[in-house]
């Protein structure tokens, strides 16, 4: 069984007619006999729709139960145990109810289609996936159901349903689409005339490239190579000279003469690599292009002209732009030229522009020479072996006697390789200028001293003279060769070059890793310049501002202005990377465009970073006050509410209160200002800490000295304190200390059941020392355990009245601010306890982990050797 074909109406908004299209067309397949039924349409309590709806057979649909509802969705089962011919489902974007076979009506459809069954659907062009933001900037709504962009773009048949958007507002107004009592509010907003018009834009966009698609599609399966004027295509030909910018502009004015014109700009190079273009005017070229809305294309190619043709007749193109040829009237004598031949060979289905500049007739100029780069020690080499060396060789064959007539000598064709030995090695010693000095120098002495007759320029042998010639060519040939072998090495080893140091930036971009002073010190030191800055302005008026420098080691500051520097890459339209030592050469721009641009990248990101982290500070304090507003309307009413009971029971004259009951009212009154002040003290502590004005004062101190004052007003039998005269003693502020101490027992009495006290105990170890803080209480998991410490957080099912959750967090930010951490551990046997790590006094011996400090301890009391207890 193969598969079913799926039919789409695709509308720009609610209400244009899919729905209705699609019974219509159901109507029609029906009178021809098909077997079709309704797997699902929804008409919206539309009533022409719903007329529509007669004469077509539903399959029933699906209930479903979900939060207390009942709600209906298209029975694939039953579609299926049906298999007719045709289904129309309508809304395909649906998201189905939880509970139904698949998450998406999509995914309904695709097991009709995979079961052989015909589909008929409809969807809108803002439930799309890729055109989501699109849709949401148009309109400032976001679409919540929506289907990928793969799904509609496989469909056998798509047909636009459009509509004006004054007549679908009409619509709107006559209540065709939505109840009366929605109208007005949707014509107000989602259905505004500018919504409606861009949404219709993009229907229509998006329709017209899937045409493309399918036309293209055609022509390859019926290898098509001529050009079908269906839209106008317009190719520009660039060389990468500074004429392109000119053609460019002209065919964008010829495609805004026809809407829906396309630029395509190609640059053809030949697969040596080896051309005369800038890649600096062809980097300009390319942005030009896609600043007017084209796109650049980079091609290898031999024969340039069928090159250029072959593409443009693979991009369907309607036109071609060139420019007049830059070379001049002598050199014609090569060839009728690129535009000339492109023009004969077009055909009737290409038309060709030929458009004037500035620079015709100039000469097209010599490829820029690449030399080898030898080194200078090469190149002197390469001139003494092939100017001196053929002098040196004709000297020691003359003195011996070596000449033609001399029956001792080596012979002429000896002769002719010993030159040509020297010539060779001057061409590896010194490239091609050397060598060809060689050829030149060897070819005059060959015929002076050993073509009879001697001493005279005159060759009387023809073989001589053939002898000699071969032997200038074969100099001439092997003086290319190795030139261009030596052009190709360079040619490698840069390009390898130019690949690690755009690797090592795309991995930076990556990783996130180069900040813009590393970045612009690497390349500092690729390019070899003294010094490198990072120049932005406002706009074109504003003066130039410094975003990041890096000078030379000698001193030397980084230019200020572009025009300052030797180099000035710019990166977009107010932004510039100026460099001062030396003017680069055209070749080495390209990877300082890179360089620019990641600059550019790493400067936005750290600004990006710093916003990010403003933008969180911003947040944390409005969680902060939001937090304390809902804590504190409880925490602070409820003290001032007993208050304000007690003082106005005292104050009654209607009872005669005894003196018990005064002095219960009165300790009430006691206890909700000290709750009061107990609140208000965190408050004003936690305030400081988030502004960052807590200055500890720091002194050396016995921790015996201040954790019993930190147990005041805690109840004896609730706490068993256990701290070891042994211990050094810790530097710290003993106010904030104590406050945090008191927190942290408060927090720690508040979740110990009754009959367990808090156990209060210190020790050393090393440079440190612990306070540890132990309820059996119900404990934290360990995923929460950092959490307790943020502001406003009480874990689990805190007893009413507990506070606000701020006594971890102000004890935590008193412990760090004093240089010691404070951090949550499980108790054995259940609970919880706080470490308190506090620093040893400077200049005290630390402790031996191994030696016991403990000593013996009662509910409620500390004992000290030689002090009595307290």
């Amino acid at each position: 069984m193969g598969r079913g074909k799926l039919r789409i109406y695709l509308g720009a908004a609610p209400g244009v007619g899919k729905t209705y299209a699609m019974l219509s067309e159901g109507h029609r397949r029906v009178e021809r006999g098909a077997d079709l039924v309704v797997g699902f349409v929804e008409h919206h309590g539309r009533r022409r729709t719903q007329v529509m709806m007669h004469g077509l057979e539903e399959v029933p649909r699906r209930e479903l139960e979900y939060r207390g509802s009942t709600f209906t969705e298209m029975d694939v089962d039953a579609v299926l145990a049906r298999h007719p011919a045709i289904a129309l489902v309508d809304e395909l974007a649906h998201t189905n109810v939880p509970g139904s076979r698949n998450e998406k009506r999509w995914q309904d459809v695709e097991e009709l289609l995979r079961a052989g069954i015909d589909v008929v659907s409809t969807v809108n062009i803002q439930h799309l996936e890729s055109l989501g933001d699109v849709v949401e900037s148009i309109t400032g709504v976001r679409q919540r159901e929506t289907l990928p962009d793969e799904v509609v773009r496989r469909a056998d048949q798509i047909e636009l349903v459009d509509m004006s958007p004054q007549a679908l507002r009409r619509r709107m107004a006559h209540g065709n689409i939505y109840a009366p009592d929605k109208v007005d509010a949707a014509l107000s907003n989602y259905f505004r005339p500018g919504n409606l018009t861009a949404l219709r834009e993009l229907a229509l966009l998006w329709t017209a490239d899937r045409v493309d698609e399918y036309l293209q599609q055609y022509r390859d399966e019926h290898s098509i190579r001529s050009t079908w004027q269906a839209r106008e295509r317009i190719v520009v030909g660039l060389t990468g000279g500074p004429e392109g910018r000119t053609l460019i502009r002209r065919a964008a004015r010829m495609a805004a003469k026809g809407s829906g014109s396309e630029i395509l700009a190609v640059y053809i190079a030949r697969s040596d690599g080896l051309t005369s273009a800038s890649p600096k005017e062809l980097a300009v070229q390319r942005t030009l292009v896609e600043d007017l809305g084209g796109t650049f294309h980079h091609v290898i190619g031999e024969d340039i002209p069928g090159a250029l043709l072959e593409f443009a007749r693979g991009v369907n193109a309607t036109q071609i732009v060139l420019g007049s040829s830059r070379r001049k009237t002598w050199q014609y004598i090569f060839g009728p030229g690129v535009g000339a031949t492109v023009a004969r060979d077009s055909g009737p289905d290409l038309d060709v522009h030929i458009v004037t500049h500035d620079e015709v007739a100039k000469g097209r100029g010599l490829p820029v020479a690449r030399g080898a780069r030898l080194g200078r020690s090469r190149l002197i080499a390469g001139w003494v072996v092939g100017v001196a060396g053929p002098a040196l060789l004709t000297l020691l064959l003359t003195g011996t006697g070596a000449t033609l007539a001399s029956e001792a000598g080596p012979g002429f064709a000896n002769e002719v390789l010993l030159f040509l030995f020297l010539n060779v090695l001057a061409a590896l010693l010194g490239g091609m200028v050397p060598a060809l000095a060689s050829a030149a120098v060897g070819s005059l002495l060959l015929n002076y001293y050993f073509t009879p007759p001697t001493h005279t320029l005159t060759i009387a042998d023809p073989e001589n003279i053939v002898a000699i010639a071969i032997f200038v060519a074969v100099a001439v040939c092997v003086a290319s060769v190795v030139d261009l072998a030596a052009r190709r090495t360079h040619q490698a080893a840069r390009l390898r070059a130019e690949s690690e140091i755009l690797s090592f930036l795309a991995g930076s971009v990556l990783r996130g890793e180069t900040s813009l002073e590393a970045l612009l010190e690497r390349v500092r030191e690729t390019f070899a310049m003294d010094s490198v800055a990072l120049l932005e302005r406002e706009s074109d008026v504003a003066p130039w501002t410094c975003a990041g420098s890096v000078g030379s080691h000698d001193g030397t500051p980084a230019p200020e202005r572009p025009e300052d520097a030797e180099v000035d890459m710019p990166v977009g339209d107010h932004m510039a990377l100026a460099l001062s030592g030396r003017v680069l050469p055209a070749e080495d721009r390209r990877v300082l465009a890179a360089f620019a641009a990641q600059a550019a990248v790493v400067l936005d990101r750290q600004r990006l970073a710093q916003q990010a982290g403003q933008a969180r500070e911003l947040a944390e304090g409005n969680r902060i006050r939001t937090a304390l507003l809902a804590a504190v309307s409880h925490d602070l009413r409820t003290p001032l509410a007993a208050i304000k009971a007690a003082v106005s029971s005292l104050r009654s004259d209607d009872v005669a209160w005894s003196e018990e009951d005064e002095a219960e009212l009165l300790e009430g009154i006691e206890d909700g200002a000290d709750r009061l002040d107990h609140l208000v003290g965190n408050l004003l502590d936690m305030s400081r800490l988030q502004t960052g004005t807590v200055t500890p004062l720091i002194r050396e101190i016995d921790l015996d000295e201040v954790v019993p004052m930190a147990l005041v007003g805690v109840p004896m039998a609730k706490v068993t304190l256990d701290i070891p005269e042994e211990l050094p003693m810790v530097a710290v502020d003993p106010g904030l200390l104590e406050r945090g101490v008191a927190n942290i027992v408060e927090n720690a009495v508040k979740y110990s059941p009754p009959d367990r006290p808090v156990l209060v105990s210190a020790s050393a170890l090393g440079d440190r020392v612990e306070l540890r803080v132990a309820d059996g209480g119900p404990g934290v998991p360990d995923s929460e355990k950092d959490r307790i410490f943020e502001p406003f957080q009480r874990y689990g099912d805190a007893p009413r009245g507990a506070g606000v959750g701020l006594g971890l967090a102000v004890a935590r930010g008193f412990a760090e601010a004093m240089g010691g951490r404070l951090t949550a551990e499980d108790t054995p046997g259940g609970g919880m306890t706080m470490v308190l790590t506090l620093r040893v006094a400077a200049g005290r011996p630390p402790v031996d982990p191994g030696l016991p400090v403990q000593v013996g301890s009662t509910s409620g009391t500390t004992t000290r050797k030689g002090r009595p207890a307290t």
